[in-house]
C-alpha cells in the first residue's frame, strides 16, 4: 500500500491554489474553483484542495511537508511574503521544524528529518 494523496478542505481555492504554489508544489489538476491537485517537488505524493461552504470544527489535521534544506526553504518563503507562526527548530524527536497555518488556518509543518524520519533511534 502507498499513500496516494492528502485533501484538504477551503472556502477559496484559488487563493489556497495560489498559497500552495508559493510554497513550491506543481499544479497537475487544475478544474477551479472547486478542485486542484498538486505533485510534490520531490518524491510521488499528491495534494489536493477540494471547496466546502463550511470548514470543519476542532482540531484539525496537520500537513507536513519534508525538505532537506529547511532554513533555506523557510527564508525563501519569508522573501515571498509567507508567515510562520514558528521558524525552524530542533525538536526533541529529532526533527527541525517551521510551522504556519494556509489561508483557512490548516496547520503546516515544514521539517527535515534525514534518517530519522522513519528510523529514529527508538524505532521498533
Amino acid at each position: 500500500m502507498n499513500l496516494n494523496q492528502i485533501t484538504i478542505h477551503s472556502l477559496d481555492v484559488e487563493k489556497a491554489t495560489a498559497f500552495y504554489k508559493t510554497l513550491g508544489l506543481h499544479l497537475i489538476v487544475d478544474a477551479l474553483p472547486r478542485y486542484v491537485r498538486f505533485e510534490c517537488p520531490d518524491g510521488n505524493a499528491t495534494f489536493s484542495i477540494h471547496k466546502v461552504d463550511t470548514l470543519p470544527t476542532g482540531e484539525g489535521i496537520s500537513i507536513y511537508f519534508e525538505d532537506d534544506n529547511l532554513d533555506e526553504l523557510v527564508k525563501k518563503l519569508q522573501e515571498k511574503g509567507i508567515k510562520f507562526s514558528s521558524l525552524p527548530e530542533d525538536k526533541p524527536w529529532l526533527w527541525r521544524e517551521a510551522h504556519l497555518y494556509d489561508l483557512d488556518q490548516n496547520h503546516i509543518i515544514l521539517f527535515s528529518a534525514g534518517k530519522n524520519r522513519k528510523n529514529p533511534p527508538w524505532r521498533i
